[in-house]
């Protein structure tokens, strides 16, 4: 329980905290919700099962087309961005970012926040 609690408490604060950040959601690698801060008109199952599903397709895309290891997949919209990467073995981040959010600065706050949360999963 203080594990979940402690999950929460650092995407909440990496949302809050992080410009352009508008939710993350970390999910495991058969697409359950460990945590995830999400705007409201967001289905959590749903948003955790297809963000799980993506990463696995494409790691295996990547396989397949001798791309190596994948870093992160992300999806570039009319409103924003979403990136998935994974957290270990055990987990899977999604975080959902503004249209005006820095490419750059956004990865690098990703690997941030991913050396803060892989050791709490694995």
């Amino acid at each position: 329980m203080a594990q979940a609690s402690m999950l929460t408490e650092v995407v909440q604060k990496f949302v809050t905290a992080t410009p352009d950040i508008q939710g993350a959601a970390l999910v495991t690698p058969d697409g359950l919700s460990l945590t995830s801060v999400l705007p409201g008109s967001m289905d959590e199952e749903r948003t955790s099962a297809m963000s799980a599903a993506m990463l696995s397709l494409g790691e295996r895309i990547g396989q397949e087309l001798s791309r190596g290891i994948v870093d992160r997949i992300v999806i570039e919209g009319e409103k924003g961005y979403s990136v998935m990467v994974s957290c270990g073995d055990d987990a899977v981040l999604l975080v959902l970012a503004a249209k005006e959010a820095k490419q750059g600065l956004l990865f690098l706050e990703i690997k941030r926040i991913l050396k803060d949360l892989a050791p709490m999963v694995s």
